[in-house]
């Protein structure tokens, strides 16, 4: 019996891993800089295969965030191609010495930093992911196998030519990067089974895909998790920052996993500061608990559901909170441990706000929206991890490698 479309396709990104492994620096900053050349070369024919891509899931009546998500335009294909330079203008990961030392006996102990091989990235409806995690596995020295969405595979196939394109010019394999067009759902799960295949599995995408994952995954993963995130706006806070800071996490991009989905308003600046906001975020949908509906009634109730939501649109929960303790509470109640924000002006709460909320990423006085590889300074990212374990926050070049021990000896041997 022969193998599956998937297994051939998998057989080949596991053959290119090795020649990927050892290329030099220049080779695959050389490879990533043919690969936004494409990109640009080829941004027509990919908005025309976008185009369909879009026409479809409107015809289908997916919602205007799915869209968005969707949605290139010759900007973002731009951002796509700056995003794989940035990549090569990073340092490589890949030899560094994490740390040494030298044993009693003379062993002379060093950690390296070492590719992971395949990386499988499962995602949905964002083409552009295409782009950044083929970029960030080739920097790291990983093969990448890519499966993309249905919604998005007219898309996803033309950026992958691109960069398949790109990075044979620079004398590496074309299969350094691969793309599984069969987005059967049923593909979904002899994807996550590729054992023996897959180093590392990276899932992007909503409940559903990462349920699935921990079900029936038989391969590492890493869960790039909802993105249910909070501001806190302090009893000390400036309103007025306050008021910018919301806007921006809420309504730049609300179809994100950064953008935030919960605002938590101490009660001494409640009655000043929820009118002010409501009046700002017209258009945005808000619930709210009793004590946000007594200053705006005009609201609908929230449920728990409601603050347990990542909404993923321009809809809001809104909730008013005791002091500190209760803002702190609230989260870790309905946290997904993604990205939290306290604006205040109490060194005091920022540094328990930060110390004690359980999150991949807690920032003071600024957007949640800035939780992301590439305004960090990683480059682009390949997803945003919320667990614990190897890597958690935006995933860069550093958390896709691993470490292995080298020891040199003068002929040691143990007693």
């Amino acid at each position: 019996m022969g193998r599956s479309t998937l297994e051939v396709l998998g057989a080949a990104a596991k053959s290119a891993k090795a020649a990927v492994a050892r290329a030099s620096t220049a080779q695959k900053n050389d490879a990533l800089g043919f690969a936004a050349d494409e990109l640009g070369a080829r941004a027509e024919a990919i908005l025309d295969a976008n185009r369909g891509d879009v026409d479809r899931a409107i015809a289908d009546g997916v919602s205007a965030a799915v869209v968005d998500r969707l949605r290139l335009d010759a900007h973002r294909i731009a951002s796509m191609a700056e995003g794989l330079l940035s990549v090569a203008a990073l340092a490589d990961p890949v030899g560094e010495i994490v740390d040494g030392w030298v044993r009693p006996n003379g062993l002379r102990v060093r950690r390296v930093r070492v590719p992971l091989g395949v990386v499988g990235i499962v995602y949905e409806n964002r083409p552009n992911v295409t782009s950044d995690a083929a970029g960030l596995c080739l920097k790291s020295g990983n093969a990448a196998l890519l499966r993309g969405s249905a919604g998005a595979i007219g898309s996803n196939i033309a950026i992958a030519a691109a960069l398949r394109s790109g990075i044979e010019k620079a004398d590496l394999p074309a299969d350094s990067v691969v793309l599984v067009d069969d987005v059967r759902r049923e593909t979904v799960t002899e994807f996550v089974r590729l054992r023996g295949t897959i180093d590392l599995l990276v899932p992007r995408g909503g409940q559903g895909l990462i349920a699935l994952v921990l079900e029936e995954a038989t391969v590492p993963f890493i869960i790039d998790g909802d993105g249910n995130c909070h501001v806190y706006v302090d009893a000390s806070a400036d309103l007025e920052m306050a008021e910018r800071i919301i806007v921006n996490a809420k309504t730049q991009r609300p179809s994100v996993c950064n953008a935030m989905e919960s605002l938590l308003v101490h009660e001494a600046v409640a009655d000043a500061f929820l009118p002010r906001i409501a009046r700002t975020l017209d258009g945005v949908e808000l619930v709210g608990d009793d004590r946000v509906r007594q200053r705006l009634p005009e609201i609908a109730p929230a449920t728990d559901a409601d603050f347990a939501t990542e909404f993923l649109d321009l809809k809001m929960s809104v909730g008013v909170v005791d002091d500190l303790d209760g803002a702190i509470a609230h989260i870790a109640r309905y946290s997904s441990g993604h990205s939290e924000a306290i604006v205040t002006s109490d060194l005091a709460s920022a540094t328990r706000f930060c110390a004690e909320v359980d999150a991949a990423a807690v920032l003071v006085n600024t957007s949640t929206r800035f939780v992301d590889g590439g305004e960090l300074g990683l480059g682009a990212e390949i997803g945003i991890s919320t667990q614990k374990l190897h890597a958690r926050g935006p995933m860069g070049l550093r958390e896709l490698t691993s470490v292995k021990y080298v020891i040199d000896g003068d002929g040691q041997v143990r007693a």
